[in-house]
């Protein structure tokens, strides 16, 4: 009969706790086993659904380059307008 070893402290916490660059990889796995057909909006959401937890509280947890891929995926699917750089004409 194999001995089960048991998960020292640090990987329980480890397993226990997000910080961005844990969270951005799990999103990015999760967009990226779903062959693309979920986004990062609805990855985000999923998994908050999965955790049981508020959509709004992880937003500390949202590193800048998921954020620019959210924001990218919002204004491709017009959730929000498309921001111009003020160029003025010549």
């Amino acid at each position: 009969m194999p001995i089960k070893k048991n998960k020292n402290i640090n990987e329980l916490i480890d397993d226990s706790f997000m910080d961005k660059n844990k969270f951005s990889m799990t999103i990015e796995t999760m967009v990226k086993d779903s062959n693309k057909s979920i986004n990062y909006i609805d990855a985000i959401c999923d998994f908050c659904e999965t955790k049981d937890i508020e959509v709004e509280s992880i937003v500390k947890l949202i590193a800048p380059s998921l954020k620019e891929k959210i924001k990218a995926e919002a204004t491709r699917l017009n959730y929000i307008k498309k921001t111009t750089r003020g160029v003025l004409p010549i």
